[in-house]
């Protein structure tokens, strides 16, 4: 790669999109102006603008007529998807956009330049306040995980295969693990189930700019590859192998890592960076040893918690508290499954950092063993539980059945390469991008692609 690529964002799913710019409907000569509202007829997409109603075959593509910097509004964008802070937002963007007919849906598709992509995800991940060295690290994770994605996109439509949701059922187990295998009609979708990305929505800093461009084509690179350079929130002192959360496949530089200085000691009770057995789990979740991560200091925490990430205020150790009703009713609701009253939840098998891989489900009419993380999360929560690191505690016992649950956790997120609060507080400390990224990323390096 030597120049830099265009890439393909899926911003919004819906019956109907609204929008609003001035455009030129590429191929066909003409021009919308003004609101316009798309939708989906007999498979074909329907555009009405001021009081005209155009009809286009197989999706469209439209682009701004006012140059590079002209930009475009999509209405209702919704945001943080599944998650306890979903909401819909209208946002802006500049590039392309495109209009595909999905079934009975239709996408709207933002094509766009990679670098300027790349401005709008460190202003939607994180603050545009953040130090310069933070925002540096994070341009050249984000790069890489999505230059390591489109690569591996490439590879497997060249070998003929695509990526596809993994599910193992063996008896009393379902195992299910989720990467991007939804996303066939573009290369990234926008929100966090890849990387947040919300066009000129956010505002662009100067050191946002400079973080984009002193850093321009940079990634971080292990014999030769590009790396598939993950990250989450706050992976609660310890680091999770990419293998425990998605393909059962080792990666040499997404490995446990404990998130303090290499100098200092940890926990004299932990040989290394592993509390995968039940009694170091315990003690590590219900305990709250020193790591980069472990800050209440919210100046730091704005650099990487936006106003509706701060409505989770506990994200290093948390708690949440389930009566027997609720319970049984939303883990029937979500995992489809009537197992009656739920007598226990119980750990089978953990990851490094505490996390849960697979949990046991017991109950008075069913009794299953789920993972991984994100499928107990899910099956656990509403939305999704802030992690799967959590041990558990049931009260109010009559016969077999507990009345109340407590769940005790760490962390927020699957905990996997880089940990976005830790990063933020090695940044203020005076760490280097270089070392913000060997130390979550061991055994890599940085290289300038283009």
């Amino acid at each position: 790669m030597t120049a830099e690529p265009t890439i393909t964002v899926g911003v919004l799913t819906a019956p109907a999109v609204e929008f609003e710019g001035e455009f030129d409907v590429a191929g066909s000569g003409e021009a919308l102006r003004g609101p316009a509202r798309a939708s989906v007829f007999g498979g074909a997409v329907v555009v009405e603008c001021g009081g005209d109603r155009s009809v286009f075959d197989s999706g469209l593509l439209l682009r701004p007529s006012g140059g590079e910097r002209a930009s475009f509004v999509i209405r209702g964008v919704v945001i943080g998807i599944r998650f306890h802070w979903e909401r819909k937002e209208d946002q802006r963007f500049t590039g392309a956009l495109r209009l595909v007919v999905n079934g009975g849906d239709l996408v709207a598709i933002n094509i766009v330049p990679l670098e300027q992509y790349l401005a709008s995800v460190i202003s939607s991940e994180m603050s545009a306040a953040s130090s310069l060295d933070l925002l540096k690290a994070h341009a050249i994770t984000s790069r890489s995980w999505l230059l390591a994605q489109i690569q591996r996109s490439g590879e497997l439509r060249e070998g003929g295969g695509k990526r596809r949701r993994t599910v193992s059922r063996q008896g009393d187990r379902l195992v299910r693990w989720y990467d991007r295998e939804e996303h066939e009609l573009y290369d990234v979708c926008a929100d966090d189930h890849c990387q947040r990305y919300q066009g000129v929505t956010k505002s662009f800093t100067g050191a946002v700019r400079q973080a984009v461009e002193q850093t321009r084509g940079q990634v971080v690179m292990h014999e030769g590859r590009i790396c598939d350079a993950r990250f989450s929130k706050s992976c609660g002192g310890i680091t999770e192998p990419f293998g425990n959360v998605w393909e059962p496949v080792e990666v040499p530089y997404l490995v446990n890592v404990a998130d303090i200085p290499r100098t200092d000691p940890l926990p004299d009770y932990l040989a290394g960076p592993d509390a995968s057995t039940e009694g170091l789990a315990d003690r590590w979740i219900r305990s709250s040893p020193p790591a980069f991560c472990n800050t209440a200091d919210t100046r730091i925490l704005s650099q990487v918690l936006l106003k509706y990430d701060q409505e989770t205020t506990d994200f290093y150790r948390w708690k949440v508290e389930y009566t027997q009703d609720y319970l049984s009713a939303l883990v029937r609701e979500k995992s489809g499954i009537d197992f009656g009253a739920i007598r226990d939840l119980v750990p089978v098998e953990r990851g490094p950092s505490g996390r849960l891989t697979l949990l046991r489900i017991v109950g008075e009419k069913r009794t299953l063993t789920i993972g991984k993380e994100l499928e107990i999360r899910r099956t656990l929560s509403p939305s999704h539980l802030y992690s799967s690191a959590f041990v558990v505690d049931s009260y109010d016992i009559t016969g077999t059945v507990p009345g109340r649950f407590v769940l005790t956790g760490a962390g927020w997120g699957h905990g996997v390469g880089l940990c976005q609060i830790g990063a933020a507080v090695m940044g203020d400390r005076g760490y280097s991008p270089e070392a913000i990224l060997s130390h979550y990323f061991p055994g890599t390096s940085i290289s300038t692609l283009y």
